[in-house]
């Protein structure tokens, strides 16, 4: 009968407001006896004599719902918030209409959460195979079980339960001992919260600071203060998003380099640098949170902080032909049929790894032709022109020793087995490394005295013009052998051959061979 009476008053007063033009007003949920939030959850305990559907209005009013206890997380916090406190308090879990009486062999019995679903990893039931009938709602009592009872019935309390998916803010940092009150959005007054919901207020009264949960841009949940500027450093920082500097007067917040305070006087706000009048780079300019990156247009590289050119090597190395970079170097190339000079690698010369070769004309005329050193012009029947090796062996360069020839040079086979370019002197000649010296002259045997007188005219006679002969025989090979025999070795140019891609001519000495 009392039920009856409260829900007759209640309608009467609807009917007065309504009647009066005045919209009825939600009245104000009760103040929870103590709250526990975790993560992105907060769950609150409220005293007072209330029915199923008045708790679930009550927790609707404070933005949440009646309390799911799907697992022991959640069943530890009621245990907090109960204390062994005697009594039941309402969960948000009750037999759906429609529904006669209990089904024993599912896990919630058949009752369903508020939120319409059965799933739950935990379950608590005092009496599991007890067959109860009728409209039934769920209590938790003193010893953490669950009993059914009427649901316009009245329990001890309720609990409510509050989510926050866009986040929360933990708990605040104070560098020195200062007591920090919170009330969250549902009432709830606590000294200590491990997470704080949006719109919870934090007073610090030793510090004379007010501080609000609230979110920020970007989907940040932080402390905040409706007033601009810092507050105590000594509380979160002072609020400053890089640096608190404290002051007699107030805090001030600065920002790293690169940043700008914000209208707030708190948050640091990226700085355009590309943006400035003056570039801080030569070609590209990418900005980046805080600072800013240089780039180059392409054929460009970045050294240094400078755009040079890629090539710029080659124009200090003045190369003849091409330049080319190589292994992450750049080296001049030489076209096909010459090889980067020995000494000077930036110039070409020409070469042959055969016995003939094309000769290197004028591309104009035809008529102005060149030959490698250590070769020949000849002009063929059909007109062609060609370059043919010098054979040096047959100009006797080697002397007594054997000899080599290779196209463009020759070598000689000296004493011990090793390749020479000259004979050496047999009297210096150590057989431990290459002596070269000039040869001595050929000695002659003296006549016999009876035979001096008469042969004494016509030996004269012989040596004179022998010896004119000779001397204008050696004048003649030596003009035109001399250069060839002192010609850079092909063993020179066998050096170079990385770079052009010229196969030259393998000398095997007769030693070699052998072995």
């Amino acid at each position: 009968m009392w039920l009856l009476a409260r829900l007759l008053l209640a309608a009467a007063a609807a009917l007065v407001d309504r009647g009066s033009g005045v919209a009825a007003s939600a009245a104000p949920s009760p103040a929870p006896s103590g709250a526990q939030c975790l993560g992105a959850v907060c769950y609150g305990l409220f005293w007072g004599a209330h029915s199923f559907a008045e708790a679930g209005d009550a927790c609707e009013a404070g933005g949440g719902q009646l309390m799911t206890v799907r697992s022991t997380v959640a069943a530890e916090a009621v245990a907090v918030l109960l204390g062994g406190r005697a009594g039941g308090a309402w969960l948000g879990l009750r037999l759906p209409d429609g529904s006669s009486c209990v089904e024993p062999a599912k896990q919630l019995r058949g009752f369903l959460w508020v939120t319409g679903d059965e799933h739950t990893d935990y379950e608590a039931w005092a009496n599991k195979s007890a067959a109860v009938c009728g409209p039934r709602c769920a209590l938790v009592n003193e010893r953490l079980s669950w009993e059914e009872r009427a649901c316009d019935a009245d329990a001890d309390g309720f609990f409510c339960e509050y989510s926050y998916p866009g986040g929360t803010c933990g708990p605040l940092r104070l560098q020195a001992p200062a007591a920090v009150s919170y009330l969250t959005p549902f009432g709830a007054r606590e000294s200590d919260l491990v997470a704080a919901p949006p719109g919870t207020a934090a007073e610090v009264a030793s510090l004379n600071a007010s501080l609000e949960c609230r979110a920020h841009g970007g989907g940040s949940v932080r402390w905040g203060s409706a007033s601009p500027g810092a507050w105590h450093c000594s509380l979160e920082n002072g609020g400053c998003q890089h640096h608190c500097v404290p002051s007699e007067d107030a805090a001030i917040c600065m920002c790293t380099e690169g940043y700008a305070l914000g209208a707030d006087g708190r948050s640091c706000l990226d700085v355009d640098d590309c943006a400035a009048k003056a570039s801080p780079c030569e070609q590209k300019c990418v900005n980046t949170q805080g600072g800013f990156e240089c780039s180059c247009y392409e054929g460009y590289e970045l050294v240094e902080g400078r755009c040079l050119q890629k090539n710029r090597k080659c124009m200090d190395l003045m190369c003849e032909h091409e330049c080319a970079e190589v292994n992450g170097e750049y080296v001049c190339i030489c076209y096909e049929g010459n090889v980067p000079h020995p000494q000077q690698p930036n110039r070409c010369v020409l070469f042959c790894n055969q016995t003939t070769c094309l000769a290197e004309c004028d591309p104009h005329t035809g008529e102005t032709c060149y030959c490698a050193d250590g070769f020949i012009l000849q002009d063929e029947p059909d007109g062609t022109k060609v370059c043919i090796d010098i054979d040096e062996c047959d100009s006797g360069c080697c002397q007594k020793l054997e000899c080599i020839n290779v196209p463009g040079s020759y070598m000689c086979l000296c004493p011990g087995g090793q390749l020479c370019k000259e004979p050496p002197d047999e009297t210096e000649y150590s057989g431990e490394g290459e002596i070269y010296s000039t040869p001595s002259a050929p000695s002659f045997i003296p006549p016999k005295e009876e035979d001096a007188g008469r042969s004494q005219g016509v030996l004269i006679a012989i040596i004179v013009s022998t010896t004119l002969v000779v001397i204008v025989l050696v004048a003649a090979l030596c003009y035109l052998v001399k250069k060839r025999c002192t010609l850079p070795t092909i063993m020179d140019y066998k050096c170079q051959q990385s770079e052009t891609g010229v196969q030259l001519q393998q000398v095997v000495t007769p030693n070699s061979a052998s072995s």
